[in-house]
């Protein structure tokens, strides 16, 4: 996985913001989607904050308040700390936190649970609940178009083929597979849930 978000870090955003390979998808108000997102995500209480996975720093930069990323792919890491200037960005292991019992209010991780298959997502949930009381995550809704849970081919810019493990959710799966919480956003693209 980490040698993919190598590769795919410099077109990453580029699914955000409807470019490249993207441009022209029938993704009905997808533009829309990610500014609520954005919004969502910005008006969470200023915590310090441990966003897990942070990929390019496309979500960390609404976090408010301390922010520390962390991400096993160092080009991920390169384009996020510039991104976010005032935060503090390393390399790690989400299944393994480099930090001690509560260092932190709040993890976030955004499109990253989704991808944990069953043998690893209680371990990334043990950590998340030791680091910090209180967890966020944002993932991909529930659509007619994908299958609740599959294997996918993703063929980046330079046509290297990768198989990807990807999960979708309602926001009550989600919660309650989280252990309980509030459902903050359910919309055809995304959902967010905050669960202490």
């Amino acid at each position: 996985m980490k040698a993919y978000y190598d590769a795919r870090a410099r077109e990453y955003d580029e699914w955000y913001e409807g470019l490249g390979r993207f441009d022209g998808l029938d993704r009905p108000r997808w533009d829309e989607e990610v500014r609520e997102l954005e919004r969502v995500i910005g008006s969470l209480p200023p915590a310090r904050t441990l966003d897990v996975a942070c990929g390019t720093g496309f979500l960390t930069r609404h976090l408010r308040g301390a922010v520390v990323g962390l991400d096993q792919s160092e080009a991920m890491l390169a384009i996020a700390a510039e991104r976010v200037p005032a935060g503090e960005f390393g390399q790690g292991d989400a299944l393994v936190l480099p930090f001690e019992d509560r260092s932190f209010d709040r993890v976030f991780t955004g499109h990253f649970y989704g991808h944990l298959e069953p043998g690893v997502r209680g371990s990334f949930l043990l950590e998340a609940r030791r680091v910090a009381p209180e967890l966020v995550v944002v993932d991909s809704a529930v659509r007619a178009d994908r299958q609740e849970e599959e294997q996918q081919e993703r063929v980046l810019n330079d046509g290297s083929r990768w198989e990807v493990y990807k999960r979708y959710f309602t926001g009550a799966g989600l919660a309650a597979e989280l252990g309980g919480g509030e459902v903050l956003h359910e919309g055809r693209w995304f959902v967010v849930v905050g669960s202490r």
